[in-house]
Formats: C-alpha cells, sequence, structure tokens
C-alpha cells in the first residue's frame, strides 16, 4: 500500500466526502496536424461544421432533458453553445483549415489556444476562469471529430454507480456534472477551476462536497484508491491511516447532522426568543439563483446585483433585455419583495466597453463608478429605470442606489427615475407607482452626514465591504495589506451603531446587505445594535437563522452598548467571542 499524503486546493463546495477514487479519462486535446490536398479542403470545412451541428444537437437536448434539473446547469449549457456559436470558434477555424491547408481539430485546437492566451491576460477572476468553458467546447468537438460519439455519461465507465465514488479529473464541463448528477457520485475534485468556475457552483447547488485547483491530483492519484475530500478547507487526503479515518467519520456524520437540522429551519420564522421577528433576505446575482433564494428559505431578495448578469460583454444590455431578466427574478419570488440595484460598475466590475479602456484611472475605487458612472451616462440609466419599472408590475419591487455620497446624487437619480416614469406613463405602460426607492450606505460620507439620505430615501441599505474598505482605507484583494482589513475595528461599529440608530429614530427601514450580515458570528452583535433586516448569499441564511432563534434583543441591547464603548479592536473582539458563547437553556 502507498504512503498517506495530503493535496491542498481551493474548497468548492462544503462538506466531508470519504470514497474511492474514480479516474476519468483526460479528453483529448493533443490533435495531429495533417496537410490537405487543396481538392479536400472544402470537404475537410464541412467535416468541421458537421462536428459544430452534432455538438449544437447535444447541447440542445442536453438542455431538454435536464429541464427538471438546476437551472444552474442549464445556464452553464447555455453559456457553452453561445461559445460554441461564437464566430471566434465557428468560423475562425475555416479560416485557418483555407490558409494553411490543415485538418479541422488542428485548426480548431490552435484557435482555441489563441483565445485562452487572450482570457489569461483578464484581471477578473470570473472572466478569467471562463477560459475552462471555451476548452471543454472544443475537447467536444474534438471528440467528435474524432468519431468518438460518445456521450458525457459514458466518461463514467458503464453502470458505475457512484454511492462512495469519488471522481477525480482534470476537469469537467456541465454534461459531465448531469451525468455524473444522475449517477450519484459523492464527490469530485479537480485539477483546474476556482471558486466562481461552473463546477464549484453546480456542486453547491447539488450539495456535494468539491475541491478544485489542486494542479495534478489526476497524476498522483489511483484509480480505486481511499480518499477524504474536505470540501470545506479545500483538502485531499490520499490513503489515509486508520485514525485519521475515524476522525473524518465522526466529522463526516456531525457535518450531516448540522446540515439536517438547518434543513428543518428552512419553513421556521427567523424570531428571536423575546419574540422580535427578524428579515432574512437573498443576495442574488442573476435570475437562475432564484431557486437556490428559496430553497434556503429566504423572505425576498434584499438585494439582486444586476451588473453580474452582463459582465463580460462588449455593450451595454438593451431594455427589452434587462426587463426580462429583472421579470423572471420578480415573478419567481413570487410576491416576496425584490430590491435590485442598479448597475454598481467600476473599479473591480467592468463590462468590456471602449469606456473602460479609457476609464483605467490611478484609483478605480475611488473614481467614476456605481451611480456616479450612471449618473455620468443618463441614457444608459434612464434604460435601466424603466426596465425595472415595468418588471414593478409582476411583483413587490424596490430600487436600491449603490454608492451615494452626496444629496445631489439623489436628487439627480430622482428626477431622471421621474423621467422613466412619464415615459411609461405615455406609453400606457403599467409599473408600480408608488415603488421605494433606496440608497447603499458604503461610504463613510454618506454614513456621517445621514440627514439628507434619511429625509429623501424611503429605505436604505449597508454595504459593509465597501464601508470597511474606505473607512479603513483598505484595499482587500491587496495581500500585503489585507490582514489589517478589521470588520470589528471601533470606528467601522461606530459607524453602524450612528447608521442603524440614526435610521431608527426617523422611522426609515435599514437592511443590511455585505458580508458581515452573513456572518452568524456578527449575527448577535448586528441585533444587539438594532439590526432587524438582513440580506445574505443563500447559502448563510440557514445558519444565521440559527444563531437569531437563539438569541434574546433584550438581554443583547446592554451588552452590546458596553461593547461600543471599547477602543480597541482586540478587547471587542474578545467581548464578540463570549456573546457567542451564551447558549440560551
Amino acid at each position: 500500500l502507498r504512503m498517506s499524503f495530503t493535496l491542498h486546493g481551493l474548497p468548492g463546495s462544503g462538506g466531508i466526502a470519504i470514497g474511492q477514487a474514480h479516474l476519468i479519462s483526460q479528453a483529448t486535446l493533443e490533435v495531429s496536424h495533417l496537410l490537405i490536398p487543396p481538392r479536400l479542403v472544402d470537404k475537410e470545412i464541412v467535416r468541421f461544421e458537421t462536428a459544430l451541428e452534432s455538438v449544437r444537437a447535444e447541447f440542445a437536448t442536453l438542455k431538454t432533458t435536464t429541464a427538471h434539473a438546476l437551472t444552474d446547469i442549464r445556464a452553464f449549457v447555455d453559456l457553452h453553445l453561445m461559445i460554441l456559436s461564437d464566430p471566434e470558434l465557428s468560423e475562425v477555424p475555416k479560416q485557418i483549415i483555407r490558409d494553411r491547408r490543415c485538418n479541422a481539430e488542428w485548426a480548431i485546437v490552435q484557435q482555441m489556444e489563441f483565445l485562452v492566451e487572450q482570457f489569461e491576460k483578464i484581471d477578473d477572476t470570473y472572466l478569467r476562469e471562463r477560459s475552462y468553458d471555451v476548452r471543454q467546447v472544443v475537447e467536444r468537438v474534438v471528440r467528435e471529430l474524432a468519431g468518438h460519439h460518445d456521450h458525457a455519461g459514458s466518461r463514467f465507465g458503464r453502470g458505475v454507480k457512484g454511492e462512495n465514488l469519488i471522481v477525480v479529473a482534470h476537469d469537467l464541463s456541465p454534461a459531465d456534472v448531469m451525468a455524473f448528477k444522475d449517477q450519484n457520485f459523492s464527490s469530485f475534485i479537480t485539477d483546474v477551476g476556482g471558486a466562481t468556475s461552473h463546477t464549484a457552483i453546480l456542486s453547491r447547488g447539488m450539495g456535494i462536497p468539491a475541491v478544485l485547483g489542486l494542479h495534478n491530483a489526476r497524476q498522483l492519484i489511483r484509480d480505486k484508491e481511499t480518499l477524504i475530500v474536505d470540501g470545506t478547507r479545500g483538502v485531499v487526503i490520499v490513503n489515509p491511516d486508520r485514525r485519521i479515518l475515524e476522525e473524518y467519520q465522526i466529522k463526516k456524520s456531525q457535518f450531516e447532522i448540522e446540515r439536517a437540522k438547518l434543513k428543518l429551519l428552512k419553513t421556521a420564522r427567523a424570531t428571536t426568543l423575546d419574540k422580535v421577528k427578524i428579515d432574512l433576505l437573498a443576495n442574488i446575482e442573476g435570475p437562475e439563483e432564484v431557486t437556490i433564494a428559496l430553497e434556503s428559505g429566504a423572505e425576498g431578495v434584499g438585494l439582486f446585483r444586476t451588473e453580474f448578469i452582463f459582465l463580460g460583454r462588449g455593450d451595454m444590455p438593451g431594455e427589452e433585455e434587462q426587463f426580462e431578466a429583472y421579470r423572471k427574478v420578480v415573478k419567481g419570488m413570487e410576491g416576496r419583495p425584490v430590491t435590485i440595484r442598479t448597475f454598481d460598475l467600476g473599479n473591480d466590475k467592468n463590462l468590456h466597453t471602449e469606456l473602460s479602456v479609457e476609464r483605467k484611472r490611478e484609483n478605480p475605487a475611488l473614481g467614476l463608478r456605481s451611480i456616479r458612472l450612471s449618473l455620468a451616462e443618463p441614457k444608459s440609466f434612464l434604460a435601466q429605470l424603466r426596465a425595472i419599472l415595468r418588471a414593478s408590475k409582476y411583483g413587490k419591487v424596490k430600487i436600491l442606489i449603490p454608492m451615494l455620497s452626496h444629496a445631489l446624487q439623489i436628487d439627480q437619480t430622482l428626477a431622471i427615475l421621474e423621467q422613466a416614469k412619464s415615459s411609461l406613463r405615455g406609453e400606457k405602460v403599467a409599473f408600480d407607482e408608488s415603488i421605494e426607492i433606496g440608497g447603499m450606505i458604503e461610504v463613510p460620507a454618506a454614513a456621517l452626514a445621514i440627514g439628507p439620505f434619511l429625509r429623501r430615501l424611503d429605505f436604505l441599505s449597508i454595504g459593509t465591504n465597501d464601508l470597511i474598505q474606505y473607512t479603513l482605507a483598505i484595499d482587500r484583494s491587496d495581500e500585503q495589506v489585507a490582514s489589517l482589513y478589521e470588520p470589528l475595528h471601533p470606528a467601522v461599529l461606530m459607524l453602524l451603531a450612528h447608521i442603524i440608530g440614526s435610521s431608527e429614530r426617523a422611522g426609515v427601514p435599514v437592511s443590511m446587505c455585505g458580508e458581515l450580515a452573513g456572518d452568524p458570528h456578527m449575527t448577535r452583535l448586528l441585533l444587539g445594535m438594532g439590526l432587524r433586516q438582513f440580506s445574505m448569499f443563500p447559502a448563510q441564511i440557514p445558519e444565521v437563522k440559527q444563531k437569531i432563534k437563539q438569541s434574546d434583543i433584550s438581554e443583547l441591547t446592554p451588552v452590546v452598548r458596553r461593547i461600543l464603548k471599547l477602543e480597541e479592536s482586540s478587547k471587542i473582539q474578545e467581548q464578540i467571542e463570549r456573546l457567542n458563547l451564551v447558549v440560551p437553556t
């Protein structure tokens, strides 16, 4: 037997799996370069087009057969269809076949390598990881050209039942994951991919532990070896000894008991021990996440980040396309409130437009972004507001404006909103006349001089990620200073207490949609500060709900008041630990 060893990758999806390695054959992208006689060039192009058609048909079938499955999977199949139809992959290779008189396989792989190289230069992780999708689409076409008309499922070996099998692959395409879903594998690990690759998103949706980005697991692990996959920590243990195995079996059953307890909480109300009702809402990035939000027990959408539906495109989406996306979410939430945030573009998220090229400034976080960008481009902003208003006919919609810092920005926004409303009235298009409009408080200036915001807006939402970043002058993505990013810095807590207290006194509803809202260690502190509305990733709702159900606000309030008087982060941290230890009897 081989020695035990440990591999470290990226956490893809939480949980623990113990089972046997099941290696998946690597699809072949090493193709030979053949020279074709001039008279056969046209025939080669037809061969290429036929392969594209077959793969397109396979994707279409996959979409209809997965109608019942996760919307995520369908979204990824759509993405692959889109990649397949892109002229860069469907037309350019034909030109290469003509110019270089080469075989179709070689032409498409050459073009793929060129595209992947372009992707790898992109700063945005999400877009960079789409290079894996391009590879997977090309692999399908190459397999088709080579005459392997196998459906993804057959890569798993015939009749394999996967109760305790762990898939080990270099990479997995959505089609593979589908086949994998039907065969009940207990986990999967891949050499490539990261937290935003579809493999991670699909595994989270399926509730299966996954570790990605292991680099060379496929070469180091042998078929049928015992593996422990810890998806929460991103660790894979190969050939564990008996002691480690027993330890992880206990961990696994504890994790499953916790998960089952949280599942029972789905339908329970989020009410504290002293009968205060708390609203728990979901942060979502696209229509496909509505199902996940409802499954986690969300009472509405507290933040719909609209820019994510359109990232990585070459242009601003038109009103019609936006309206369709918003309507899908609003209808999907079946009457529960949906707060739609207007585009929060700039800084780390850019549509690939000419605008973004000329906008490479020294300090983008402090530049023309979010509402500043929207107001600088009133035509696009008007189109977005019209699309949101039109969607408000289908349910309870609220509009949220990001990154406000001046009262003037609110006045300008309200003027454009009025323009959008009157243009729709003129066209006799129905919308919610009394739609609420709120502001994100994420710039310290807005938090400190909050009066005008409370007077002019219907509700506020605290964006803690930027608020902390701007208050402490720290870029979280810069590893040299990331350790100084302190959510519990006294200044941050003073600002939060000021925002929540001022809103309460003015009778304006306030929610929190930044990362702090979804952290169960912060729940009691925030309850004691007076927060009654939390918005977070759907997966975080059950744990926060559990914390709320074990808390008594009348007891928390005086304790939190004392914590807010402390002047050192370490002391605050210590007191919050104590606050979290109290388990009510």
